[in-house]
C-alpha cells in the first residue's frame, strides 16, 4: 500500500471515530437517543419546543406580593381565611370563590374538578352538588376531602381538608333556591357525570330545564345536596419573590387549634 493510500484510510478511519464519539457524547448529553426526524405534532398544536417555549416563558407572580407575618395570625384559620378571602376580592382576583375539591374514587385513586365555594363558618367550608354526581358517590364512599384556593394576584394558596358531612336537607334545598334562574335549570337537568348520547340531548333536556326553572322557582331536586368540610388542617401559603415562602398550617388538637410553620 503507498503512503498516499495509508494516509486517506487513516483520515477515513479518524473522521468516523470522531463521528461515532460525537453521536455517543449526544446520547450523554441528552440521556436519550438523537433522531434527525422530529417527532409528529398534533393537529394545530405547533412543535413540542414551542410548547416547552411558551411554557418556560410564562411568569410566576409578575406582581407585588404582599407580606403576611405569621405572628399575626389568629388562633383559628377562619378568620384568616375570611381576612384573604376579602383581600383576594379587593385586589380584583376574578372568581376568588372558585375552589378545587379532591376526593376519591371506589379504588382509592384521587380525582379533583374545580367547583364554588357557598359558605365557610365555623361548622367548615361549604360547597353543594348532586349527591347521584361522581363526586357525590365518592363522598358517600369515602367521606373525606381536601380542598384548594389559588389567588395568584397575591401570590396566595389555601387548602383545606377534613372528612365531609351532608348538611340539613332544609339547607340543601335553601342553598339551591338561593342560586341563579340559570344554576336552577342546571340542577334540574340532572344526569351530572353520565354519559351523554349526544349535544342535542342536552340541548332538549336544557331547554325543558330552564322553562321549568323560570315557571317553578321553588321546585325541588331530590339530589341536590349541600356538604361541609368539616377542617383537621388548614394551610395559609402566602409566596415570597425570593422564594422565602411562608407556610402557616393549623391542625386541630380536640377542641383547639395547634399553628406551626412549614418550610416551603
Amino acid at each position: 500500500m503507498s503512503d498516499a493510500q495509508r494516509t486517506g484510510k487513516q483520515q477515513r478511519t479518524g473522521e468516523q471515530q470522531r463521528t461515532g464519539a460525537q453521536q455517543r457524547a449526544g446520547v450523554q448529553e441528552t440521556g436519550v437517543q438523537r433522531t434527525d426526524a422530529a417527532a409528529p405534532d398534533a393537529p394545530g398544536t405547533g412543535t413540542r419546543q414551542s410548547f416547552l417555549d411558551l411554557l418556560h416563558a410564562q411568569r410566576v407572580w409578575d406582581v407585588d406580593l404582599p407580606s403576611f407575618d405569621p405572628a399575626t395570625a389568629p388562633s383559628t384559620p377562619l378568620p384568616l381565611f375570611h381576612a384573604w378571602f376579602a383581600e383576594a376580592v379587593a385586589a380584583g382576583q376574578a372568581e376568588p370563590h372558585t375552589m378545587s375539591l379532591a376526593s376519591v374514587d371506589a379504588e382509592g385513586r384521587p380525582d379533583v374538578r374545580t367547583l364554588m365555594l357557598h359558605d365557610a363558618d365555623e361548622r367548615g367550608w361549604h360547597f353543594a352538588t348532586h349527591r347521584t354526581s361522581a363526586k357525590g358517590r365518592q363522598l358517600a364512599a369515602h367521606p373525606h376531602a381536601a380542598l384548594g384556593f389559588y389567588w395568584p394576584v397575591q401570590g396566595r394558596q389555601v387548602r383545606v381538608r377534613g372528612p365531609v358531612a351532608e348538611t340539613s336537607r332544609a339547607e340543601s334545598l335553601a342553598d339551591l333556591h338561593a342560586r341563579s334562574t340559570g344554576a336552577l335549570a342546571s340542577a334540574l337537568t340532572g344526569s351530572q357525570s353520565e354519559v351523554l348520547g349526544s349535544r342535542e340531548e342536552l340541548a332538549r333536556t336544557a331547554d325543558a330545564a330552564w322553562e321549568r326553572a323560570r315557571a317553578e322557582p321553588d321546585a325541588e331536586v331530590a339530589s341536590w345536596t349541600r356538604y361541609v368540610v368539616e377542617p383537621r388542617e388548614v394551610e395559609f401559603f402566602q409566596g415570597d419573590a425570593r422564594r422565602r415562602h411562608v407556610r402557616l398550617r393549623y391542625r386541630r388538637d380536640g377542641a383547639d387549634w395547634t399553628r406551626e410553620l412549614l418550610w416551603p
